[in-house]
């Protein structure tokens, strides 16, 4: 197989020698064209029989497909707006122009000029009076069209799966419009989009190892961000009321169909809301984003119908976990809760606190039955030390997660603003990663003073944007939703 690519790779080389001697430019500047391949088959629609159109277009795209013998040649090529046949003939091309044009390649790019005209087939095709080669292609495409079946191969070279399989763009042109359709519905509410530093002082914001880097000219280690979280409250104490950033983040995590060392969060703040408003706010976007996709309120996402129809479930996580684990711990002492933890199979339990235990019971005995988009509400505080405590019980924050599919969507609290108590989380905190807790947060002296000057009451969201398009696409795994996923060096050997 091997010695067959090196053969086809030899000679496409030679051909791209031919092309020079021949006096063309193989890789030209520009090209100007006068029509796409989709505004071609628009305005020409209405041609038959096998009249010519009057004007004459010019059209530029990629091989695709390559058929004839003798004196005629039909092509097939693509440009970003569809597919488009063209007709060659050796009495209106000449000699020399016509045998150059029956060596172009399948891959090549190329540009033509004739006139539309309609074929015995009513296929619309162009009738090509002239054409210039625009980028010669030095690797065959796959055997067949849609021949590029290897997934690792489609991740790791997405460009020749963009070029050879439809479904693959269509989900990323899905993703374009979703991506939109959020920021539109933001925008509509009056919500500001702002930009935070990825580099970062400090890592906070999230539960998560961070990436490491380092600052030659300061002479100071940073960090990828993991979240924007703390940058945006600072701008809520600014002033600014309402607010969302869309970008990348990076955890420096395990690998699975649902997690990318980076990935694109949605994070959005409104002050004066708590985490109900929120939980409102975020029904109506996702449900803003289906619609762009489909008008149905039900969709397919792994052979399972998943029924967006407000309004979504909404439980407590210690009832969600009576409801699907079997277990009751409310009330139950720190002993107790760990023996249950224990006969659930959860190990390393006597190295982390209750709160932490009580999360682990909910990521394996919960979170994997919720198929239907339910809101799991009220989280130990432990775990949630950027969140208020709940009203009525301040073991529990007001935070929620949005979970689909047995994924988490989105995360969402009644943010806090109290100075002295979140001076004392974050000291909790800095224990903790003392202590070789690697995911807990840091102690931010700046953000704590930001706090001190007053933030207002509000409500702080985030959203996994590529996990809502894997969701809204049928894709599934994170790596079908991302242009270059993380892959390993490829070994050539």
């Amino acid at each position: 197989m091997a010695e067959e690519l090196s053969e086809l790779l030899r000679k496409r080389r030679e051909k791209l020698e031919e092309f020079k001697k021949a006096g063309l430019d193989p890789y030209p500047y520009k090209y100007n064209r006068t029509h796409t391949s989709a505004e071609i088959l628009s305005e020409f629609e209405k041609i038959g029989g096998e009249e010519d159109s009057p004007n004459e277009v010019s059209l530029a795209g990629r091989i695709i497909a390559k058929r004839g013998h003798g004196k005629a040649f039909f092509m097939q090529i693509v440009d970003g707006w569809g597919k488009l046949q063209i007709y060659a003939k050796l009495d209106i091309l000449g000699k020399e122009k016509y045998e150059l044009f029956e060596k172009l390649d399948m891959g090549d790019f190329i540009g033509v000029k004739g006139h539309v005209f309609r074929t015995k087939t009513k296929e619309l095709t162009i009738r090509v009076s002239d054409w210039t080669l625009l980028s010669k292609s030095l690797h065959p495409l796959p055997e067949k069209w849609h021949g590029l079946q290897d997934k690792e191969l489609r991740y790791r070279e997405r460009y020749v799966d963009l070029m050879v399989n439809a479904e693959t763009k269509e989900v990323f042109l899905k993703r374009i419009k979703i991506v939109k359709a959020i920021r539109n519905f933001l925008e509509d509410k009056g919500f500001l989009e702002v930009e935070t530093p990825i580099l970062n002082v400090l890592q906070g914001g999230a539960a998560a190892k961070p990436f490491k880097s380092f600052h030659d000219a300061l002479d100071m280690p940073l960090f990828l961000r993991i979240a924007p979280e703390l940058y945006l409250k600072r701008l809520l104490v600014g002033g600014f009321e309402k607010i969302f950033e869309m970008g990348r983040v990076f955890r420096n995590e395990g690998i699975s169909y649902k997690h990318n060392p980076e990935y694109t969060m949605l994070e959005v703040y409104e002050a004066y809301a708590d985490y109900n408003d929120i939980m409102k706010l975020t029904e109506a976007m996702v449900l803003s984003a289906i619609k762009i996709v489909s008008p149905e309120l039900k969709l397919e996402f792994k052979g399972e119908i998943i029924d967006f129809s407000p309004p979504w479930k909404k439980i407590p996580l210690l009832e969600a976990l009576r409801q699907y684990g079997g277990i009751d711990i409310e009330g139950k002492s720190e002993e107790e809760i760990r023996s249950i933890a224990k006969g659930k199979g959860i190990e390393g339990i006597e190295k982390i606190g209750i709160g932490k235990i009580i999360n682990v019971l909910y990521d394996k005995l919960v979170e994997p039955n919720l198929r239907q988009p339910t809101f799991i509400i009220d989280y130990p505080l432990e775990t949630s030390p950027l969140a208020k405590k709940k009203r009525g019980n301040p073991k529990l924050v007001e935070r929620f997660e949005l979970i689909i599919a047995g994924m988490e969507l989105a995360n969402a609290f009644s943010e806090l603003n109290d100075p002295m108590d979140q001076r004392e989380r974050l000291k909790k905190q800095a224990e903790l990663k003392a202590a070789g807790d690697i995911e807990a947060e840091s102690m931010d002296e700046d953000f704590l003073k930001a706090l001190e000057y007053g933030m207002p009451p509000a409500g702080g969201l985030g959203v996994g944007i590529d996990r809502l398009v894997m969701l809204l696409t049928n894709s599934p795994s994170i790596r079908d939703v991302l242009f270059f996923p993380h892959m390993r060096p490829h070994d050539n050997n």
